[in-house]
């Protein structure tokens, strides 16, 4: 078992591997600042919750490493296991064609064809609505 200085060293060097700062980091991985602060301090030794949310949320972090101070940080445990994106993507064409989806737009009747209202949305939440 390693010491609470040992461990606040290692918590800040895990800390600048990803390049957050203490609140972030907390932020990140669902604590309070405080308890940041206590750990890098070596005020309070690490709860099981709080290794176990570590662990949970940063994958290279070794236990092993963490804890008793065998292993790597980051691990290099296993290769990634393929993903459906890491997949080859199998083309579903025929002959080589490619399929596009038309879509009719049809004109209003003549006649009155000007602008009424122009709504812009953007992503926030606000519109801005433009009447004629």
């Amino acid at each position: 078992m390693i010491t609470s200085k040992d461990f606040a060293e290692k918590l800040q060097k895990i800390i600048e591997y990803y390049e957050l700062s203490a609140s972030a980091f907390a932020e990140k991985i669902g604590v309070q600042r405080s308890s940041i602060s206590h750990l890098l301090s070596g005020r309070n030794k690490p709860s099981l919750d709080f290794i176990i949310k570590l662990s949970d949320t940063f994958s290279e972090v070794d236990l092993y490493w963490l804890l008793k101070d065998e292993g790597n940080f980051p691990s290099q445990k296993n290769e990634k296991p393929e993903t459906e994106i890491q997949k080859p993507i199998e083309e579903n064409t025929a002959e080589g064609k490619t399929q596009t989806e038309k879509k009719e737009f049809r004109l209003p009747p003549s006649g009155d064809t000007s602008i009424s209202r122009i709504i812009i949305f953007y992503k926030d939440g606000r519109f801005d609505e433009y009447k004629n």
